[in-house]
């Protein structure tokens, strides 16, 4: 049997002086990148910046917004109307393409941070409105979505194409929901559990779940969280260890493209 899989990771997620993550050390592993859109994190600047990176190293560009929430890292829900989600999204998304179309590149993908992912996951007018911003922008854009949750569902309502997307160093729960960041064990550290997890959502189309039995799913991309504080080492196994089982790691092809 044949596999491939992209392997992807939020950058971009520093803000003005203040440093988040390694992106220079982690691009070279990686295919696809999601970079934050000012919200969450990240600024011009950093955003040119993390533009011109991605283009160094052949990676797919993607939009990353999240809620308007410096202070939390976007991690903590608001209570924004699906009017404001959608226009927030479809703002953030329209940045990064902006700023994409200037350095001569092309936006491939939108992926939902933090809580505002998390959100859509299980309220479908928060979903409805991620999916909308997105279609509204460019109907072929594609969203990368958790499998079995509300977003995948409302994203395929209206016709948006939708990439599948795992997290090797997130632990999930059996009804497909990642284990929440409070729950011991929620967050894989060990760069080689992390690679063993990699391989098995790949080839097997399964993982262990933190509360008992396992969550069965398809895989298009795997997520490496650039803030994690192993991510390069992470991101280095993951690859590693797909390659040697004979797993091709490269971009995602555009689904009906």
């Amino acid at each position: 049997m044949t596999w491939q899989v992209d392997l992807n990771a939020d950058a971009g997620e520093s803000y003005g002086a203040w440093t988040m993550g390694d992106d220079g050390r982690l691009f070279p592993s990686l295919t696809s990148v999601n970079i934050a859109c000012g919200f969450h994190a990240g600024d011009p600047l950093t955003i040119q910046r993390t533009l011109h990176l991605a283009a160094e190293h052949g990676l797919g560009i993607g939009a990353h917004p999240g809620y308007p929430d410096l202070p939390g890292f976007g991690r903590r829900v608001l209570e924004a109307t699906p009017e404001q989600v959608y226009a927030d999204t479809l703002y953030q998304i329209a940045a990064v393409a902006g700023m994409a179309r200037a350095a001569g590149l092309t936006l491939r993908h939108v992926k939902p941070h933090g809580a505002l992912s998390t959100r859509s996951w299980t309220h479908a007018p928060t979903a409805a409105a991620i999916a909308r911003a997105t279609r509204e922008f460019d109907p072929a854009l594609p969203l990368v979505v958790l499998p079995a949750t509300l977003l995948e569902r409302e994203a395929c309502d209206l016709g948006v194409p939708v990439v599948l997307e795992t997290f090797p160093e997130r632990a999930y729960l059996r009804d497909g929901r990642l284990a929440p960041r409070s729950m011991p064990g929620s967050s894989i550290h060990d760069p080689q559990e992390a690679a063993r997890r990699a391989v098995m959502l790949v080839t097997e189309g399964r993982i262990e779940a933190l509360d008992g039995g396992v969550f069965e799913c398809r895989t298009d991309t795997l997520c490496i969280h650039g803030d994690n504080p192993h991510a390069v080492e992470i991101a280095r196994a993951v690859r590693a260890a797909l390659e040697a089982r004979g797993v091709a790691v490269a971009p995602f092809p555009i689904p009906g493209a």
